[in-house]
């Protein structure tokens, strides 16, 4: 199965409110040998407000973004789906996709009608090198030059670590370059750590996952925090009993008895501390996991008295069913915005049934599609891209409450809190930003301050808000 390398650059780095900019992949072969590539860009949507950072960062001009000759948001997300379903089956990867480009991609999916879950559905699965090179550094020592960066520690920024490794990335935060730098660092971690590649590519697929926690009474797990990679020696205890992908598994370094011998209100707050004894591993998230009998002695301890541990816990059921249910995850209110809804419930048939009707017709077809939906979050979503694209097939009371409340969202009036840039957070951003940056990066900001000052609502649209 060969691989998609992609990159996004967005308007912010919200998951859930920024929007792409622009979208690039790279679809190569299974020894990484490309096959095709694909780029677009497009504009931006009415109800994002950008952040003056994140331009400056992308060397993209407001003129640029809000170019009428560029595609709408809703149709480079279709043209991207198609381009990645003709790549599929695939293992999506890139440089921090899984924590970040996977996100805004599924919910610019979402946001377009379609479903969310292309890179692991249908034969699809994911990996992330920026994940494997944090794990090479600490696992195959060697294998990659990791620089310093300005603070003296040691930096994993692809704009920093692709040169030191040999790539000339002078365009760098231009999603295509840099997904060529991250096809150079996958070419030297499989050349330099076969070993550590082969796992990854076999850890790709949750079930591979599944079966190897299953397997490996104890087991080593990298993950990094703060780009700095940990490692943790565990034994799986049981699964989330929330989510039956994600598997609950102990630290062996752990007192055990001193864990035993806790209340169940003291047990919580120990595993609610850092570092926490139980850990989530999500099956569907690529590990990386080595069993443990591939190690001598782990944080001063024989690997044989660790795996001894490993047994007496697993075999110690009344232990372990209460380390899961004290691990519970905590259940938040659900949110108002629809974006933050993306998780709460799948569509049902019918509604995907109207999915698909929906870009298959024309747009004079969509409002009576739109108003057929079950799903709210649907009908929020459908109504927000016929305002976008054809205003006019609205009614003049709908048009007038989807303008009320794109301003709302681009003001923030009326919300306690926003987890969106607004015009004022924007404007502070700018005005902070004027004497900090290159002349380039002042052209940037003075074109976003006069884009925003356009977008300040008049009195009458404020009033009309209260």
């Amino acid at each position: 199965m060969g691989f998609v390398f992609y990159d996004t650059e967005t308007t912010g780095t919200s998951t859930s409110f920024d929007q792409i900019l622009q979208f690039a992949a790279i679809h190569t072969d299974d020894n990484l040998n490309e096959i095709d590539r694909f780029e677009i860009r497009c504009r931006l949507m009415p109800h994002i407000v950008p952040s003056p950072g994140a331009l400056c960062v992308t060397r993209i001009s407001i003129e640029q973004i809000t170019d009428p000759t560029l595609p709408s948001h809703y149709e480079m997300i279709c043209a991207i789906r198609a381009k990645l379903a003709a790549w599929s089956p695939s293992i999506f990867t890139g440089w921090n996709t899984l924590s970040f480009d996977e996100h805004l991609v599924r919910q610019a999916l979402y946001q377009s009608l379609h479903s969310p879950y292309l890179t692991n559905m249908a034969g699809n699965c994911r990996i992330d090198i920026l994940k494997i090179a944090q794990a090479a550094s600490v696992l195959m020592p060697g294998a990659i030059i990791v620089p310093t960066g300005d603070n003296g520690k040691p930096t994993f920024r692809l704009d920093q670590l692709a040169p030191a490794n040999g790539f000339a990335h002078t365009n760098a935060h231009d999603a295509l370059a840099d997904v060529e730098a991250t096809i150079h660092v996958a070419r030297l971690i499989r050349d330099n750590a076969p070993a550590l590649w082969a796992d990854a590519i076999q850890l790709s697929e949750k079930a591979a996952v599944a079966a190897f926690l299953d397997a490996e009474p104890s087991f080593v797990l990298t993950e990094s925090y703060y780009n700095r990679p940990y490692q943790f020696a565990l034994t799986k205890i049981g699964y989330d009993p929330g989510n039956a992908g994600s598997v609950l598994a102990l630290s062996l370094t752990i007192d055990m008895n001193q864990l035993r011998a806790m209340t169940d209100e003291e047990l919580a707050a120990r595993l609610a501390r850092s570092p926490k004894p139980v850990r989530r591993i999500r099956t569907n998230a690529a590990p990386t996991l080595q069993p443990l009998s591939e190690y001598d002695h782990f944080d001063d301890v024989a690997a044989g008295d660790l795996l001894e541990r490993a047994y007496r816990i697993q075999a110690d059921a009344e232990f372990c069913a209460r380390l899961i249910r004290l691990s519970a995850k905590q259940d938040w209110p659900a949110s108002e915005f629809v974006e933050e809804q993306i998780y709460s419930g799948f569509v049902n048939r019918a509604d995907e049934n109207r999915m698909a009707a929906f870009h298959q017709a024309a747009w004079e077809d969509r409002p009576a599609i739109v108003d057929g939906f079950a799903d709210g979050r649907l009908l929020a979503l459908g109504r927000r891209l016929i305002f976008e694209h054809r205003p006019d097939l609205m009614s003049d009371s709908l048009r007038s409450k989807m303008a009320a409340k794109i301003l709302q969202r681009m003001t923030g009036e009326g919300y306690e809190t926003t987890g969106w840039t607004t015009i004022a957070d924007a404007q502070g951003e700018a005005e902070k930003r004027l004497g900090e940056g290159t002349p380039d990066e002042a052209v940037i900001i003075a074109g976003v301050l006069k884009y925003l000052a356009s977008k300040m609502p008049s009195a009458g649209l404020s009033n009309a808000l209260n």
